[in-house]
């Protein structure tokens, strides 16, 4: 039985710089709604790389009343509480930490790439997007070998339009664990879906797995990982009837 649906928001909700689906959104939307009385409905919430202010939004349109991860596994929003929390990693060294990292990546990464520009509010990650992949790609190598060598306990992930860098023990995978404490779930009850590599530590440990058609070849060739037709935002809706044919049996 999956007790939660979990969704990664670019790549998945929505796509990157495209206006979303919005009769698609209406239909995870009324999904969701249904959860609430019929128990073969998992509720879905989000655990996404984006910062608190874009998580709470997407967690609006789609009438979320579960706890949701934003900042990858860097924070919790829970807007039937009203609440954030943080890790307890998050010390205020690793907060001198982050904040050295953020100074580095402004001054050597996104001034000397041009139409760079770092995610603001973030607290505990530090973000960088572009609308060219190629772009991406070439800070990505840029920013991951800086990182290995100088910050040891943070990694580094990308999406064809953004950079995150975050803590290790605060990733996708510490998330999901994260909402299984909040929730009173275990990992088997879990659905998850997500279409890049930072995906990968969640979809290791949920008990359903799910990548959209634009999902990278990576995640298409994991072990479990149901590749769906639907792109992105078809894609998540294709797999919340999966999940619920699922659970009626």
């Amino acid at each position: 039985m999956i007790s939660l649906f979990v969704l990664d928001i670019d790549g998945c909700i929505t796509m990157p710089f495209e206006t979303p689906d919005w009769d698609v959104l209406t239909e995870i939307r009324k999904l969701n709604d249904l959860s609430r009385t019929d128990p073969a409905v998992p509720p879905v919430t989000i655990c996404s790389g984006r910062p608190q202010p874009y998580v709470e939004a997407v967690g609006q349109w789609l009438g979320i009343y579960k706890p949701m991860i934003f900042e990858s596994g860097g924070g919790m929003l829970d807007l039937v509480n009203v609440r954030f929390l943080w890790p307890e990693i998050l010390t205020p060294e690793k907060e001198e930490e982050i904040a050295q990292i953020r100074k580095w990546v402004e001054s050597d990464i996104i001034q000397t790439h041009k139409g760079a520009a770092g995610e603001f509010t973030k607290r505990t990650d530090v973000g960088i997007i572009h609308t060219e992949e190629p772009v991406i790609i070439d800070m990505y190598e840029k920013v991951k070998e800086r990182v290995g060598r100088e910050h040891p306990d943070f990694e580094v992930h990308r999406t064809e339009i953004s950079i995150n860098i975050i803590m290790s023990g605060a990733n996708k995978g510490t998330g999901l664990k994260w909402l299984c404490e909040a929730c009173g779930y275990r990992l088997e009850e879990l659905a998850y879906i997500g279409d890049s590599g930072g995906d990968v530590p969640a979809l290791n440990l949920a008990g359903m797995k799910f990548t959209p058609s634009n999902g990278i070849t990576l995640l298409k060739e994991m072990p479990g990982v149901t590749v769906l037709k639907g792109k992105a935002t078809a894609g998540v809706l294709e797999a919340y009837h999966q999940i619920i044919r699922h659970n009626r049996g």
